[in-house]
């Protein structure tokens, strides 16, 4: 039924534990062969709910999912052939390293050689390859993950599943883990649905991206397509910083449109996701894409504001501005030389192209 490049399908699928709410709404979705999919959203919003369903451990309570072209609503989780690694690392706290990475092949009934020959392998896969003797305990938290992650690759799945899996690590463990997970990845040609709220790591780790908000795919696109090109309020605001403001479209021209602030400027934006004109609009700009003090007349859109804070961040200057209806519209100012020296209380005007300011849907700003 699926083409060959599709592993996982989800088709018209809904869960609700109550039989009256629906956490997760008639979802549409295929992972295809080899990709990296990270389930990204707020807490609540399904995306776990949605991997626990293709695990196994929670049914669906309507629709189909498919593995390989095969439906497996009703395949128990220890005949799906699916890697899981967790956030807690659910390691066996009396058995040793290679006893854990052991159990999975022991119950599929491998020969002890075999065995021996795949934890050697999937340690040496994580640089644990001193490490089997040890237990869980006398690990630390980096290198039970990895642990976990080579338990979850010992018996060469397809499809491994990932759940936070780097929430309990400190920020730099965690972007090294990143990387490696990323890397192991790539030269295993395994197929990866990650689940996570932490829109940097998806965008760092993932092929595609699907943003989860109540229970729905706001979006679902690769990360920089996801990032430069929001399609709602929604994921312009969860993907990465954003700058909002308010306005009415008071003209639409083919993929531009007129917008006029509440403070009576008039500026003009790329018309994404608006109703038309005569209706209200959020707008959204990168940091990144302000430009302060440009030359008069260099860019479109040009805006009067008066700079009310400043971040030192060390290969940037975060200016927190008053513009517009907005007193938290934030450049980002490259600390490089000849960078422009700003000071609170300055008024400055602030410019941008057209194409970087994109007219979505209403939210309250």
């Amino acid at each position: 039924m699926e083409a060959p490049s599709i592993h996982v399908a989800f088709q018209n699928v809904q869960k609700s534990y109550d039989g009256e709410i629906l956490v997760v709404k008639d979802l549409n979705l295929d992972v295809e062969k080899g990709e990296f999919l990270t389930m990204l959203g707020p807490s609540g919003s399904g995306k776990t709910t949605c991997l626990m369903m293709l695990a196994g451990f929670e049914p669906a309570t309507h629709g189909e999912i498919f593995l390989n072209g095969q439906p497996i609503n009703n395949q128990p989780p220890n005949k799906r052939g699916i890697g899981m690694v967790f956030q807690n690392y659910a390691l066996f706290p009396h058995m040793s390293v290679n006893e854990n990475l052991a159990f999975p092949l022991q119950v599929r009934g491998m020969k002890r050689e075999e065995v021996t020959e795949r934890v050697d392998r999937a340690l040496g896969m994580v640089e644990l390859g001193g490490f089997g003797g040890r237990r869980p305990a006398q690990l630390s938290g980096g290198q039970q993950q990895r642990v976990a992650l080579a338990r979850a690759l010992v018996f060469d799945p397809q499809l491994v599943l990932m759940d936070e899996p780097l929430g309990a690590l400190d920020k730099q463990l965690r972007e090294q883990m990143q990387y490696e997970i990323k890397n192991i990845h790539e030269s295993l040609g395994v197929t990866v649905v990650y689940v996570t709220h932490d829109q940097s790591e998806a965008l760092t780790m993932s092929n595609r991206i699907a943003v989860f908000n109540d229970g729905v795919i706001q979006q679902l696109s690769s990360p920089d397509d996801l990032y430069e090109r929001p399609q709602n309020s929604f994921v312009a605001q969860f993907i990465g910083e954003n700058n909002k403001l308010s306005g009415m479209v008071t003209e639409v021209n083919g993929d531009s449109c007129t917008v006029k602030m509440g403070t009576g400027e008039v500026i003009t934006a790329a018309a994404i996701n608006v109703a038309g004109a005569g209706q209200p609009t959020t707008l959204s700009l990168r940091p990144e894409r302000v430009e302060i003090a440009p030359d008069e007349g260099a860019l479109p859109n040009a805006l009067q504001g008066q700079v009310k804070d400043l971040i030192y961040h060390g290969d940037h200057i975060r200016a927190v501005l008053q513009v517009a209806d907005t007193s938290e519209f934030v450049v980002k100012v490259p600390n490089n030389v000849g960078h422009k020296v700003l000071s609170k209380g300055e008024n400055v005007t602030v410019g941008w192209q057209i194409e970087d300011c994109r007219a979505l849907d209403h939210m309250d700003v």
